[in-house]
């Protein structure tokens, strides 16, 4: 079954490398930026992921790896996002949301039809977790 969003890369892939495998969205481009060790927290990394929407561009309805904690920032326009049940909301460039291992991801969206979005998002997660983000039903 192909994947909707992208499956990450381990901690060796290179920075700026972007993702192999692109998200099924629509204009919608994941990187994996970084990810490091954390050598004071055994078993854990800190990975840092890219994702720039396009115009009307979004991500389908999705979790993270169950480990996962993360801190997103908007780098650039407005991101509409839906975690749970909590009601959908527009974060603008500067603002930061966050999510817990198990949460799930609703709405990842670009809330302009016009101008471009980015988000960094960053992931405290296992570091052996390789699958960042799993699409609903998978």
């Amino acid at each position: 079954m192909k994947r909707i969003l992208c499956t990450l890369l381990m901690a060796a892939l290179p920075l700026g490398h972007a993702v192999a495998q692109q998200p099924k969205s629509k204009n919608a481009k994941v990187t994996q930026v970084y990810a490091h060790e954390l050598p004071n927290v055994p078993g854990k990394s800190i990975k840092g992921v890219l994702v720039e929407y396009g115009p009307g561009g979004y991500s389908p309805g999705h979790t993270h790896a169950q480990s996962a904690f993360i801190y997103a920032t908007v780098l650039e326009g407005e991101i509409r996002s839906q975690i749970n049940d909590q009601p959908a909301k527009v974060y603008k460039a500067g603002q930061s949301f966050s999510e817990l291992p198990g949460d799930r991801h609703a709405i990842s969206a670009n809330a302009s039809s016009t101008n471009a979005a980015k988000l960094l998002a960053v992931f405290v997660v296992d570091t052996n977790e390789t699958e960042l983000t799993i699409p609903f039903g998978q």
